[in-house]
C-alpha cells in the first residue's frame, strides 16, 4: 500500500500537459491514453503500444487513415507506414501515387499533363521517427502527430493540410534498437523519474540502443541498403516519390533544436531549386518556434553531402529531405548545464509542433514543391542528354557476382539499369554478355552520377575553411565519409561512355537473387574459381554441409583456363555418394560458378595433391563482444559472415575472456575497440597460448595497437606519429611507444618540458613557472612563420581523416591473398597509419600505393596522403603453430566494402594453422 501512495502522490502532484494549448478533438478518435493507458510523454512507447495505437486510430478513421506494413525487423518486429489525409485523397490514394509517378517522368507526360497533374493532386510529405532507437522523442511525437490530424476540430490548418497533402507517417524506423533502450531504462528506473546526467537509467549498457540488431546504423545506409529495414523503407518510398521526407532525430540534452536549411558542405548534385526551398521548411518552423518561446539553431552541424542518410536520399529522386534534431532527455527528465530540468513530454511537443510545421509548409507551397519537383526531372533529362558521359558501364568481368550485386542495388534505387543478352561494343571497347549499362538520360540522372562517379567534390571555400581549421588545431567540420563511390567500393570496373549503349538489352528488375550453375556431372573434381563473392558463399555452404574442400595455394591451368590461387577443389571420390546433387544445390544458391572435369591433369602450375594445396577445415569462429569493442565493427562483422555469407559466429563477451575455453574454436576475431587495460592479463596470456597452439587470430585497426603492446606482443607493428616532414618543422614525430594521449604532459598537470632535471651548474632558478621551474630558452620570433613554428606541438598523431578510399597493392604470395586482384581498395578512416612490418616478423600482404597514386575518392589531408603511402593494410604474423592477421582498416565498413570480402574470407577460412611456421608457401624452408 505504501508504494501505491507514492505513485498516487507522483500522479496527482502532475498537472495534464498540453502538446497544441487550445486544441479542440474529437472524443471518437481514441487518444493515446485511452488505448495505451497512459498520457503521451510520461512513458516511452514501446513498439508493440506504436502498432497498437496506430491499429487503433485506423479502425477508428478508416475513411481518413490506412496502415501499411512493409516489412520485419531481424528480431522479428512488424515495419509500419501510416497514410492519413482527408476522406477524398484517401479514396483516391492509387490515382495520386500513379499520378506523382508520371510526374516524375517527362519521357512519358508532356508540360500540359503535368500541369494538369500538379493542379489536381495533394503534396506527399513523409514524416519518418525514430531511425535511432535510443533517440526516444520523435515516436512518441508520432503518435500525437496523427492523433491530431485525425481528431482535430475546428483547426483550419488542420483542415488545410487534410485537403493538400497527403502525410506519411513512419513512426518507429528501428524497432529493435528502441527496444533496447526501453529495457534499460525500464531496469534501472526507480522511485521517480532521475534528472541526473550520470543516472543509470539513461547510462545505456554496451552497444546503446541507436543501432539495429546488427548494430548498424541505419542513417548510414541509404545508398548501400544492406539492413531490411532500410530496404524495406526505400521500397515502399519509391512507391511514393514524397515531395518533402524528414527524418526526426535528437542530439544532446543541452542542446536547442536544429532544422533545415541544412550545415554545408551540400551535395553538388542538388539543385538551385532544391537549395532555396529549404529556406521555405525552415523560415515556417521557426514561425513556430517562435509561438512557443523555443529557440533553435540552424545551417550548423548537420551537412547535406553524404549520400547515405534518410534525409539525404529523396534530393536524387527530386524531392527533398530534412534533418530535424531535437534535445534529448534520454530518460523522463534531464537536468541540464544550466540547472533547468528538460521533460520528455517538452521534447515530444518539440517533435510533435515541428511534424505539423511541416504539414502546414507542405500546404503553403504546395504548387511549388509539385512544380519544382517536375523541373527536377525535366532538367535531369536534358543534362543526361547534353553531358559527356552519356552511359555508365559496369562489364561483367573480374568478380561477376559483385557485379551482379551492384547492378540490381540501382535498380532498387529506381534507376534504370538494363543487361545484356549478347556481348556488345561500344566506344570502341568490347563488353560481355550479362554486362550493365545505365543510361543518364533518365531522371535518376543525379543519382546515377552520386553513385557512381568516383569523385563527389566539395565546396573549395569549405575545403579551405577546414584546413584553416586544423592550422589552428580547430576540429574539422566534415560530418560523414567523403568518398562512397559504390564500383570502388565493391572493386569492379565502371566505364564512363560517352556514347549510348545499343544491342540487345533487357530492363532489370526484381530484387538480387545469386544464379550460379554446375558446368556437368563431374567424374573426378568439381573446381570453383576463388576470388568473388559467390565463391566464398559457395566455400562457407560447403563447409557447413561436410564437403571435402582443397584449396589451391598457388595458381594452375587446366583445359585451357587459367585458375587463380585459392580455388576450391571437390574431389568426387574424396566426398560423399551425394555430393553431384550437393554441389549442384549450393553453386544455385550461392552464384557461384562450378566447373566439372575428368581429369586431375593440368597443363601449367600446380596439380590438385601438391603440397601449396591444403585441405580446409570447417572452423568453429568466436569473435570479441561487448564492451570494450566497438559495436559498430563487431555488429557488421558477425552480420558479413552470418547474413552475408551464411556461417555462424559465437560471440564471447571480453569480460569472459578469461574463463573461456579457446580450444574449442578455431578462429577469433577481435574487432576495432579501445582493449587495453579492460583486457585482463590472464585473458591476453590465455589468447597468446591459444595462438601458439594453432588458433587464428584476426584483428581490425585499433585492435592491432592493443595486440602489438608490451603487455600482448602477438604482432610486430607500431604505429606511428605525425611523419616529421609531413607536420610543421616545428613538430616532432609522436613516441609510438606511449598512449596517444600520453605523449606529453598536459598544460593541466603543471609539467614543463625541461623540467625533469636541473640546468647544468645547479638547481633551477625560479622563472615564470614558478620556483624550481626553469624558464624556457629565448628564442626571437621576428616573422610569422616563426610564431607558427614556436606554437606547434612537439609531438602529434595525425589528424583524423574522415573517411576516404585508396587504392592498396596486394602480394598475390601469401595465404591471405589468395584469388584477389593486383590491387584493392581501403575505406580509411581515423588518425591510424601503421609502420611496415619487419620481415623477421612477419609480412606485408596488402600495401597502400604510392602517394600520387593513393587517393581514389573523398578529401584527405595532403600529410596523411603522403604518409599512409606505402604502409601495410594487411599484416601477417606466426606465433607457434598459429597466424595473426592485421587489417590496419576494418574491411567490413558499414557492410559495403564489398571488395574486401575475399580477403576477410581468406583471413577467417584459409589460415595454414596445420602446417605450421610461415604457411604452405614456406612449408619447406
Amino acid at each position: 500500500m505504501l508504494l501505491c501512495f507514492f505513485c498516487a502522490l507522483s500522479f496527482a502532484s502532475a498537472q495534464k500537459f498540453e502538446f497544441w494549448p487550445g486544441a479542440q478533438y474529437d472524443p471518437a478518435i481514441p487518444t493515446v491514453e485511452k488505448v495505451l493507458g497512459y498520457e503521451p510523454g510520461t512513458k516511452h512507447a514501446t513498439h508493440a503500444d506504436i502498432v497498437r495505437y496506430f491499429e487503433a486510430l485506423a479502425a477508428a478513421a478508416p475513411a481518413r487513415i490506412k496502415v501499411f506494413e512493409y516489412g520485419k525487423t531481424w528480431e522479428g518486429r512488424k515495419l509500419i507506414y501510416a497514410v492519413i489525409s482527408g476522406e477524398d485523397n484517401i479514396r483516391r490514394l492509387p490515382e495520386i501515387k500513379a499520378a506523382q509517378l508520371k510526374l516524375a517522368d517527362p519521357r512519358k507526360t508532356s508540360e500540359a499533363d503535368a500541369k494538369q497533374i500538379m493542379a489536381s493532386i495533394p503534396s506527399i510529405i513523409s514524416l519518418s521517427y525514430g531511425v535511432h532507437g535510443n533517440e526516444i522523442s520523435s515516436p512518441d511525437a508520432a503518435l500525437l502527430t496523427a492523433h491530431h490530424l485525425l481528431a482535430s476540430l475546428n483547426d483550419q490548418l488542420v483542415a488545410n493540410v487534410l485537403k493538400n497533402v497527403v502525410v506519411l507517417i513512419d513512426p518507429l524506423q528501428n524497432p529493435d534498437g528502441r527496444e533496447r533502450f526501453i529495457q534499460n531504462f525500464r531496469v534501472n528506473e526507480g522511485l521517480e523519474p532521475d534528472a541526473s546526467p550520470v543516472a543509470a537509467e539513461r547510462a545505456e549498457p554496451w552497444p546503446g540502443g541507436r543501432s539495429n540488431h546488427y548494430f548498424f546504423d541505419m542513417n548510414r545506409d541509404w545508398f548501400a541498403l544492406t539492413q531490411p529495414e532500410t530496404l524495406g523503407r526505400v521500397r515502399y518510398l519509391r512507391e511514393w516519390l514524397p515531395l518533402v521526407m524528414v527524418d526526426l532525430h535528437e542530439m544532446g540534452g543541452n542542446s536547442s533544436y536544429f532544422f533545415t536549411p541544412g550545415a554545408l558542405p551540400y551535395n553538388p548534385h542538388l539543385t538551385k531549386d532544391q537549395v532555396a526551398q529549404m529556406d521555405l521548411f525552415g523560415k515556417n518552423d521557426a514561425k513556430w518556434f517562435d509561438k512557443f518561446g523555443w529557440t533553435y539553431f540552424t545551417r550548423e552541424v548537420f551537412d547535406e553531402f553524404y549520400p547515405g542518410y534518410g534525409a539525404s536520399w529523396p534530393w536524387f529522386y527530386g524531392g527533398m529531405g530534412m534533418t530535424y534534431e531535437n534535445a534529448s532527455v534520454r530518460g523522463l527528465v534531464f537536468r541540464r548545464n544550466d540547472e533547468s530540468l528538460y521533460t520528455f513530454q517538452e521534447s515530444v511537443q518539440k517533435h510533435f509542433v515541428a511534424s505539423v510545421a511541416t504539414c502546414e509548409t507542405g500546404v503553403l507551397h504546395r504548387e511549388k514543391l509539385l512544380d519544382s519537383f517536375w523541373r527536377y526531372q525535366v532538367t535531369a533529362l536534358d543534362e543526361g542528354k547534353r553531358e559527356a558521359i552519356k552511359e555508365y558501364i559496369l562489364p561483367r568481368r573480374g568478380d561477376v557476382s559483385a557485379v551482379d550485386k551492384l547492378g540490381h542495388i540501382l535498380a532498387e534505387h529506381g534507376i534504370e539499369v538494363r543487361q545484356a543478352r549478347a556481348a556488345f561494343k561500344s566506344g570502341g571497347k568490347e563488353y560481355p554478355a550479362g554486362s550493365y549499362a545505365i543510361s543518364l538520360a533518365q531522371p535518376r540522372k543525379r543519382f546515377i552520377r552520386v553513385l557512381l562517379d568516383p569523385q563527389t567534390p566539395m565546396e573549395a571555400d569549405f575545403l579551405k575553411e577546414q584546413e584553416r581549421r586544423r592550422k589552428k588545431r580547430l576540429p574539422d567540420e566534415i560530418y560523414d565519409v567523403t568518398g562512397w563511390s559504390l564500383p570502388l567500393l565493391f572493386n569492379v570496373e565502371c566505364v564512363a561512355s560517352a556514347e549510348a549503349v545499343a544491342g540487345d538489352l533487357a530492363p532489370v528488375t526484381g530484387p538480387y537473387q545469386p544464379k550460379g550453375a554446375v558446368s556437368s556431372k563431374a567424374e573426378v573434381a568439381y573446381l570453383v574459381p576463388w576470388g568473388s563473392q559467390a565463391a566464398g558463399r559457395f566455400l562457407t555452404a560447403a563447409l557447413r554441409a561436410d564437403l571435402k574442400i582443397i584449396s589451391a595455394n598457388k595458381p594452375f591451368t587446366q583445359a585451357g583456363r587459367k585458375y587463380p590461387s585459392g580455388t576450391l577443389i571437390l574431389m568426387v571420390k574424396q566426398n560423399p555418394a551425394a555430393v553431384h546433387d550437393q554441389v549442384a544445390r549450393i553453386a544455385a544458391a550461392s552464384g557461384a560458378e562450378v566447373i566439372a572435369t575428368s581429369t586431375s591433369w593440368v597443363e601449367e602450375g600446380i596439380n590438385f595433391g601438391s603440397n601449396n594445396s591444403i585441405v580446409l577445415k570447417k572452423p568453429a569462429v568466436a569473435m570479441l563482444w561487448d564492451s570494450p569493442t566497438s559495436g559498430s565493427s563487431a555488429g557488421q562483422t558477425r552480420f558479413v559472415l552470418e547474413r552475408q555469407f551464411g556461417y555462424p559466429v559465437t560471440v564471447i563477451r571480453a569480460a569472459s575472456l578469461g574463463m573461456a575455453d579457446l580450444t574449442k574454436f578455431q578462429v577469433l576475431i577481435l574487432p576495432e575497440g579501445g582493449y587495453g587495460a579492460t583486457v585482463s592479463p590472464a585473458a591476453a596470456d590465455r589468447i597468446k597460448q591459444w595462438v601458439r597452439n594453432g588458433g587464428t587470430l584476426v584483428a581490425f585497426g585499433s585492435a592491432l595497437s592493443y595486440l602489438s603492446s608490451p603487455a600482448v606482443g602477438l604482432l610486430g607493428l607500431q604505429q606511428e606519429g605525425l611523419a616529421k616532414d609531413a607536420a610543421s618543422p616545428a613538430a616532432k614525430p609522436a613516441d609510438p611507444a606511449k598512449p596517444a594521449d600520453a605523449a606529453k604532459p598536459s598544460a593541466a598537470s603543471g609539467a614543463v618540458a625541461g623540467a625533469s632535471s636541473p640546468a647544468p651548474g645547479g638547481p633551477a632558478s625560479p622563472g615564470p613557472g614558478g620556483p624550481g621551474v626553469a624558464p624556457a630558452p629565448g628564442k626571437l620570433l621576428a616573422k610569422q612563420e616563426d610564431y607558427e613554428k614556436a606554437i606547434q606541438p612537439d609531438s602529434q598523431l595525425p589528424d583524423a581523416v574522415a573517411g576516404v578510399l585508396v587504392k592498396a597493392k596486394v602480394d598475390p604470395e601469401t595465404w591471405v591473398t589468395a584469388g584477389l586482384p593486383e590491387t584493392v581498395n581501403v575505406l580509411v578512416d581515423g588518425r591510424y597509419i601503421f609502420a611496415p612490418i619487419k620481415r623477421d616478423k612477419g609480412v606485408n600482404a596488402i600495401v597502400y600505393d604510392a602517394p600520387d597514386k593513393l587517393l581514389l575518392s573523398g578529401y584527405i589531408w595532403e600529410e596523411n596522403r603522403k604518409q599512409l603511402a606505402f604502409k601495410p593494410f594487411v599484416v601477417l604474423s606466426s606465433e607457434g603453430r598459429g597466424n595473426v592477421v592485421g587489417f590496419t582498416s576494418d574491411p567490413n565498413f558499414r557492410a559495403f566494402m564489398d571488395g574486401l570480402n575475399v580477403a576477410f574470407l581468406n583471413a577467417v577460412f584459409r589460415a595454414p594453422t596445420s602446417l605450421g611456421r610461415g604457411g604452405a608457401e614456406h612449408e619447406n624452408e
